[in-house]
């Protein structure tokens, strides 16, 4: 189960770090996120979330990130090798099951990498 956990280096958590990818990378949208990704150089995918005030209070958006780092945690094979990845939380989103973020994550990166809804 160790390939399992989610690992400090594996995050994205410094201001310099986020701003790096949002400065260098691709984006996409879907109904409820936002992407943006950047080659790291490291050869190992990281993750970090965005989830402002506007989301709503802040059991929700605990919640939310909370459901996004699971679903990086148990599916990070999936996601591209090498890159920085940061997920934005849309305003408005309505209260998703675990199924439902899996099911957006899952059309985001798999119709959104390899389509033109990517913008440099």
């Amino acid at each position: 189960m160790p390939e399992h956990s989610f690992k400090k280096w594996e995050r994205i958590r410094k201001k310099k770090e986020f701003d790096r990818v949002f400065s260098q990378g691709r984006r996409g949208n879907s109904r409820f996120f936002s992407w943006v990704m950047a080659p790291n150089g490291e050869g190992k995918t990281r993750f970090g979330i965005v989830a402002g005030r506007k989301v709503g209070h802040a059991v929700r958006r605990n919640r939310i990130k909370r459901l996004l780092r699971e679903v990086f945690r148990l599916n990070k094979k999936r996601f591209p090798a090498g890159y920085d990845i940061i997920v934005i939380v849309k305003r408005g989103i309505p209260a998703l099951s675990y199924n439902d973020v899996v099911k957006e994550i899952a059309d985001l990166f798999t119709e959104g990498i390899n389509d033109s809804k990517i913008s440099q």
